[in-house]
This record gives C-alpha cells, structure tokens and sequence, in this order.
C-alpha cells in the first residue's frame, strides 16, 4: 500500500512541476510551437536516463524511492521518459525489430487514439 502512496504524492509533485514549465515555456516562447511538450519530454528523459543509471551502478536506493522518482515525479512531469526508457532498453538487448515496433506502433497507434478519441466525442455531441 505504501508505494501507491509514494507514487501518488511523487506524481503531484512531477504533474505540479510540469503545469508550472507548461505555462513559464508558453511565456518565453510563446504557443505556435509546442515548446513547453518538446522541453518537457526531453528533460524528463534525461532524467530517467541519469536516475537509471545511478540505481544501476550505485546500487543506491530502496524501491519506495525508485517508486518515487521515476514512476512517481517523472510520470507526473512526463510519461515519454518511461517510453524512451523502455525504447532503449530493448535496443540495448539487440532486439532491433522490436523496437522500431515499439517505437512506430506507440506514435502511430497513439496519433490514431487520440484522433479516435476526438471524432468519438466530437460525434457524440454533435
């Protein structure tokens, strides 16, 4: 029960940070382009890259704190540090086709959920 507590409280603090970039970015550089998604997802990246790597090679870190960081703040502030985590991970295990899979069906397949989703609401209320 306690790591859906620490996931819970580490995803406010990750959402939070986030909502707070999305509108500091959109003031700088203004909304034509998705700067403050763009930034957003590649820092969180980032991130879970150095955040793997420490627990990898320090050893370093209970699980409730691995639950905290990775899963809790950064799937708050960004769910595309997860998927390049995972995209990389099975390019590292040499299973090349699975990942261009991966990597095309989550762009693909998640562009077609979204475009589905608008056309089933935007039917729905039409």
């Amino acid at each position: 029960m306690i790591g859906y507590i620490v996931v819970f409280v580490g995803a406010g603090v990750g959402g939070t940070l986030r909502h707070f970039l999305n509108i500091w970015i959109a003031r700088l550089a203004g909304t034509h382009f998705p700067m403050h998604t763009f930034v957003i997802n590649i820092t969180g990246s980032m991130v879970m890259g150095m955040i793997t790597a420490w627990f990898a090679m320090k050893g370093a870190g209970s699980g409730h704190l691995r639950l905290f960081l990775a899963t809790g703040i950064l799937g708050g502030y960004t769910t595309f540090s997860t998927f390049s985590l995972d995209a990389i991970l099975l390019w590292q295990r040499h299973d090349y086709l699975l990942t261009a899979y991966y990597i095309g069906g989550s762009v693909v397949l998640s562009l077609l959920g979204l475009v589905a989703g608008l056309w089933i609401v935007r039917t729905a209320l039409a």
